[in-house]
């Protein structure tokens, strides 16, 4: 079978596609026959080494899919974290979901990771409960034009959050006010952390869906109201997350790790997390954001274009 290998840490340039023998199912998983695969900002990392657990080289990439189920013949999507980059892939059965009827292989291939981690930001940030009688839960959401941040958006307009969201560029920010943003900020223009100051009147979010890492870590915990999260579920700067103490002390802040790779280990999570997004698929509320496909064979190009922040939503490869 042909499968996408990371020979070195040297980033996306080590990647090429070679023939492997198919892989084998353990006990508790299933083989699927891989149409489209779904790229991740930890796709990226990965390739210079830098996400947490990463294999020595030479592997097999990719960490979600969509494809066929060769034991019941049923379209599913699904998650792994490793391997999913290949024309055969296998997962555990309890991170395997029948995809819905009306979606595309490419909009099921965008669903797993943007869609839970969006949701368990949520959940993380207590707003999948009623806000305070007389007040409304609102949220920060960096890079709120790609795959998590679209995700993020059609979530917190279901759960009735006032969204502030950041991007590069007014286009992306118009796209996804069309999903129910309500306050956009071109952070090349204006900082955000003024912004939601002013936006607020000085009294910030609730809660910041935090994936740069560096000084963004402190800016957030600035952007808070008393009493609120930053939900950090990345380092896109590859820089730590520098911590403004004062800030936490002041408003009895807090900075709380979101990490899928942990969560999707833990059924009493995972389970209700998929009964009420599988409900809202159901109702027609959640369609996954398909920016860009790219065919197997310009795999680089996709990585590339996700490490340079090119994208709208999701970028995917056609494998199968």
């Amino acid at each position: 079978m042909k499968a996408l290998v990371l020979r070195n840490l040297s980033g996306p340039d080590a990647l090429a596609i070679q023939d492997l023998p198919e892989p084998t199912a353990k006990a508790g998983q299933t083989l699927v026959r891989v149409a489209v695969g779904g790229l991740n900002f930890a796709d990226v990392m990965t390739t210079r080494g830098g996400y947490p657990g990463t294999p020595p080289p030479p592997l097999i990439v990719g960490r979600e899919f969509a494809g066929i189920e060769e034991s019941s013949g049923r379209r599913v999507m699904g998650y792994a974290q490793w391997a999913a980059f290949a024309e055969k892939t296998s997962a555990y059965s309890n991170m395997v979901w029948t995809v819905p009827e009306r979606w595309t292989d490419e909009e099921a291939a965008a669903f797993p990771v943007n869609f839970f981690t969006a949701y368990l930001g949520y959940w993380q940030a207590g707003m999948t409960q009623p806000a305070v009688k007389g007040k409304t839960h609102r949220v920060l959401i960096h890079a709120v034009a790609g795959g998590v941040g679209t995700a993020a958006v059609q979530i917190g307009r279901l759960l009735g959050v006032d969204m502030y969201g950041t991007s590069s560029s007014d286009e992306k920010l118009a796209r996804v006010k069309e999903l129910g943003l309500q306050h956009g900020i071109n952070y090349k223009q204006h900082d955000y952390e003024e912004t939601v100051k002013n936006l607020t009147h000085g009294e910030g979010v609730d809660a910041v869906f935090e994936m740069l890492g560096g000084e963004h870590t402190a800016k957030g915990l600035r952007c808070l109201r008393d009493f609120g999260r930053v939900i950090q579920y990345g380092t896109a700067t590859g820089k730590a997350p520098q911590i403004d103490v004062r800030a936490m002390y002041a408003k009895s802040a807090s900075v709380q790790g979101l990490w899928l790779t942990y969560l999707s280990q833990k059924r009493e999570i995972m389970e209700p997390a998929w009964q009420q997004l599988s409900a809202w698929i159901e109702q027609g509320k959640l369609t996954p954001q398909v920016g860009h496909v790219l065919p197997f064979e310009r795999a680089v190009e996709a990585y590339k274009l996700l490490q340079d922040g090119k994208n709208y939503g999701k970028v995917v490869l056609k494998i199968g």
